[in-house]
């Protein structure tokens, strides 16, 4: 998952600011940081750097868009739109240590000052994108576009959509009205978050399994009264409680809503959907129920095998045991035997190998780049001529403090000059501590895919080679995002990279051939609930935010979200033996992550993904010509250019739907 932590949550705030002086020179933020590659000097930052830092940044940023307005010249791309883009040393550098380690090295004092500053830079950002005066400048900037280069038509465009997403067009009222409701959403998704860490750390409690154990733990608990009690557990989170967030998701939904309403849409999917490659809620239900209904044949006839093969009927704590069951009896394939080839700092070689080997990069630890904790490693990237790419920092291990999940984000953007600052955080089981029996980080099949799926995202963060933050990298289209991190999954399991990582941890034996060979045959297996799930909640955010606000008032409170939710899912035609991936009340990803009403971008980006990837295979997978062309086309272009018109540039033509159904074995 890409995060860009609040960066994507406040519509690039932190991307509109200028130096200026500053009182406070012991604040290690409002300093030069004298460290290698400009990294983060994480042992000097002290909590109470913070908020001073936040407040200067702000003050920096209203003295910058004061000085854009008060120019007397005619507004231009750099007196205007570049100014804007260009950042402060001061917000860039708080916002993206801060967001970053709040979501994976959390501590109460920091969510105090969460609770604190998030309203604080969310009324910031109104005052920016209402501004009648700076949205003359840009639409004049906009107006006059076809002389700019591409590149600059696209952060131009991007700038001035912004402001009319915005409700800059608003007035009296429903301007104030627009504003008030985005700085109550910016509290309400830090709120959810807060509570979905509590209530995983309360689960791990209750069960003694962290929320990122779960899967596994299903499908290979053998105690049935077990895995019930764990299914409730897991599936219940939020939904009542200490960390209830049902109250949270309908303020939610209901002031998204009526923010798409006074811009003219008739809900929020419809005012979300506007700007992405989807374009419309029906292509997106268009799209997605195709995939739901050949899941769920599929899923028919597997809930049958297992339930011949369990004795009893299958209850939705079953499926994955004996899905587990089912596949070991066809593939002779058991994750306990993959297991000890797939250690943590082996997936990790893995994953930097098939970049290397692909795109021709050197990647190494870098031990003179300071970590923010001990489970986290640093690394340099240097392409062929030497020149750096990048500074990229792994996080792979599970704690209290990390919320659940796995995500790309950036601490530092890449603009001209500067290149990116980059980390990935998983939740992969943690090494054991006995140094007389220290246990290794061994990782399931899913947990590898993982690895490489994360650092897909970082790759499209590294190889930017676009001269503005707000379209380099990963700042492109939600609904093509997701693009790059599943293609780079499919390096995971070509032979000729696990011969190069997939080592038994106790002997150091590769992999057997016929080892592999069962993990290729096993992967279309048990798609019909590994993309059903997926599908469930893609179309259970849709119908969400789907609804206007009238609709969403009828809603009393927690009852009748849980009903709407089994009323969905039952029009969906899941089987009840199925539940969506996330269910509304730990929905991060929608209600806290930029997804809502595009959680379906996974599926969207599946497609595009596998299309190429078949590219691959027809060239030859370590075709340079192929990877050269990938990297130039997609990876190095950011925004810059239309989504669409990247991938016709590469494949020739428009991607095929079937592909998806037929990587899935769900034709």
């Amino acid at each position: 998952m890409i995060k860009n932590s609040i960066i994507a949550r406040l519509s690039g705030l932190a991307i509109l600011i200028s130096m200026t002086a500053c009182n406070n020179s012991q604040n290690i933020f409002l300093q030069e940081w004298d460290t290698p590659y400009g990294t983060a000097p994480f042992s000097q930052i002290s909590i109470k750097d913070y908020m001073p830092a936040f407040k200067a940044g702000i003050e920096e940023e209203k003295a910058n868009i004061q000085a854009i307005l008060d120019n007397p010249e005619a507004p231009t791309f750099e007196n205007t739109i570049l100014a804007m883009d260009q950042g402060s040393p001061i917000l860039d550098k708080v916002v993206g240590v801060f967001f970053n380690l709040s979501e994976s090295d959390s501590t109460p004092e920091m969510q105090a000052i969460e609770e604190e500053v998030i309203p604080m830079l969310s009324e910031v950002e109104n005052e920016v994108y209402m501004n009648e005066a700076l949205f003359a400048r840009v639409k004049a900037v906009y107006d006059a576009s076809d002389a700019l280069t591409r590149e600059q038509q696209m952060l131009t465009k991007k700038v001035y959509q912004s402001f009319e997403r915005n409700g800059v067009g608003l007035e009296g009222e429903a301007k104030e009205s627009f504003a008030q409701i985005n700085t109550r959403l910016a509290s309400l998704s830090q709120k959810f978050g807060q509570n979905l860490l509590a209530a995983n750390n309360a689960f791990k409690e209750a069960t003694g399994i962290t929320v990122s154990e779960y899967y596994d733990f299903m499908s290979s608990c053998e105690d049935r009264a077990k895995r019930e009690e764990v299914f409730k557990a897991y599936s219940s989170r939020c939904n009542g409680g200490e960390f209830d967030n049902n109250g949270i998701v309908l303020e939610i939904l209901k002031l998204r809503a009526q923010k798409a309403e006074l811009l003219g849409y008739p809900n929020f999917a419809a005012f979300q959907l506007s700007d992405k490659m989807a374009q419309t809620p029906e292509t997106v239900d268009n799209f997605l129920q195709p995939i739901m209904d050949a899941c769920m044949r599929k899923a028919a006839v597997q809930k049958a095998d297992m339930a011949k093969l369990a004795g009893h009927a299958i209850e939705p704590w079953d499926w994955g045991f004996y899905a587990e069951k089912l596949r070991i009896q066809r593939y002779a394939l058991d994750e306990n035997q993959t297991k000890p080839y797939f250690q943590a700092d082996s997936v990790l070689k893995g994953v930097f190998t098939a970049a290397e080997r692909i795109y021709g990069i050197s990647i190494e630890e870098a031990p003179e780049v300071e970590v923010y904790n001990p489970d986290a490693k640093a690394y340099k990237l240097t392409d062929a001529g030497g020149s750096l790419i990048g500074i990229f920092y792994k996080d792979y291990y599970v704690r209290p403090t990390k919320r659940g999940g796995a995500w790309m984000n950036n601490f530092r953007e890449a603009e001209t000059g500067v290149r990116p600052i980059i980390v990935n955080v998983c939740n992969f089981p943690a090494p054991g501590t006995d140094p007389t029996d220290a246990q290794p980080s061994l990782l399931t099949i899913d947990n590898v895919t993982t690895a490489f799926h994360e650092f897909g995202h970082a790759l499209h963060g590294f190889f930017t080679k676009v001269n503005y933050r707000s379209i380099s990298g990963t700042a492109v289209a939600r609904d093509f995002v997701e693009m790059f991190s599943q293609f780079n999954e499919n390096f995971a399991f070509v032979p000729e990279i696990l011969a190069d990582y997939a080592n038994d941890y106790r002997t150091g034996e590769p992999i057997p051939a016929e080892l592999v060979a069962k993990i290729a045959s096993a992967r279309k297996f048990n798609q019909c609930f590994e993309a059903g799930e997926t599908c469930a909640a893609s179309i259970l955010d849709m119908k969400w935010h789907e609804l206007s606000s009238e609709q969403l008032d009828a809603f009393g409170g927690a009852d009748d979200i849980r009903a709407f939710e089994e009323k969905v899912c039952k029009e969906m035609g899941l089987v009840d033996e199925i539940i969506p991936r996330y269910r509304t009340s730990y929905f991060n990803h929608i209600f806290n992550s930029g997804y809502s009403a595009g959680y379906y971008s996974y599926l969207w980006s599946e497609v595009l993904a596998v299309d190429a990837w078949e590219k691959f295979e027809e060239d030859g997978i370590f075709n340079k010509a192929t990877a050269d062309a990938f990297r130039k086309t997609f990876l190095e272009k950011g925004g810059s250019e239309e989504p669409m018109t990247l991938y016709l540039s590469f494949r020739g033509a428009f991607p095929d739907p079937s592909a998806l159904m037929r990587a899935r074995g769900l034709e």
